[in-house]
């Protein structure tokens, strides 16, 4: 099935990346802030060129869990543990013609740092530990935003 005008949804996943400011220092990561989260730089449409939550689509055969790992780990080099859901929602986007272009079923995940490096992967453009406080620099959309606090959240009050 395509991802784009494709014939009903295609399920996708995401990941709130929550990392302290010792987890950061234990990847190497120089100047990282106290309380950060994981985005990488989008590559490919939808959203090219855009800061967002690492994540993408689900193979056949694959599940949920192994799809957030795989996908973390290709775009930003790190390995995670996975932890609860964070928000499962629709992503749909109609081109010029108001005809559905993308739409993605989303589940997103909160995930902590296991191993790695961070370093960005082919499909992304980028990556970055960007503080939780500063999140405006990014242009995220409304939608990571709020996935990204309801993820610190859940994050902060396990601790």
């Amino acid at each position: 099935m395509t991802r784009e005008y494709p014939d009903r949804p295609v399920v996708g996943v995401g990941a709130v990346v929550y990392v302290t400011g010792a987890e950061a220092a234990r990847l190497g990561v120089a100047d990282a802030p106290d309380r950060g989260v994981v985005l990488i730089k989008r590559r490919y449409e939808p959203l090219a060129g855009r800061w967002s939550l690492p994540g993408g689509t689900v193979e056949v055969g694959e599940t949920l869990a192994a799809a957030i790992a795989r996908e973390v780990l290709e775009e930003t080099g790190l390995v995670v543990d996975i932890g609860p859901v964070i928000d499962v929602f629709d992503r749909i986007m109609l081109d010029s013609g108001r005809r559905v272009q993308y739409h993605f079923v989303l589940v997103d995940y909160l995930c902590r740092v296991a191993g790695g490096r961070l370093e960005h992967g082919t499909d992304a453009a980028a990556v970055v530990i960007a503080d939780v406080g500063q999140l405006t620099p990014y242009d995220l959309t409304q939608k990571a935003l709020d996935v990204i606090a309801r993820g610190v959240a859940l994050a902060e009050n396990a601790r």
